[in-house]
């Protein structure tokens, strides 16, 4: 095993931006998981993004149920078309045979 100097006073230049830094500062960059062999400074350093190893690891994350049944009624919701009073935006849309609420709104102008 060969034997280095340990280079406390060593300094090395940034394969990104060329400016001058401890070696003892300077990391590796890495690229999809592989190391590019750039070393660069730990301010301009970029880690490797999550999304870009989407796919590599199997998720089993079930989150849909097999056949399911919604409730057909809920009761105390009601639904009024159009939501916009036709006197400030008078809005286009199916008659006005559909109506929907859904609650009070108050406000509060101060």
């Amino acid at each position: 095993m060969p034997l280095y100097a340990k280079g406390s006073k060593a300094f090395g230049f940034c394969d990104k931006t060329g400016f001058r830094y401890p070696l003892h500062e300077l990391v590796y960059e890495y690229k999809d998981g592989v190391k590019t062999g750039f070393r660069v400074g730990r301010d301009v350093f970029d880690p490797d993004q999550p999304q870009n190893f989407l796919g590599r690891v199997k998720i089993f994350d079930p989150q849909s149920l097999l056949n399911p049944r919604p409730d057909r009624f809920v009761e105390g919701v009601t639904f009024k078309y159009p939501a916009y009073s036709e006197d400030t935006l008078n809005p286009f849309g199916p008659p006005d045979a559909l109506i929907t609420a859904a609650g009070t709104v108050t406000i509060v102008i101060s």
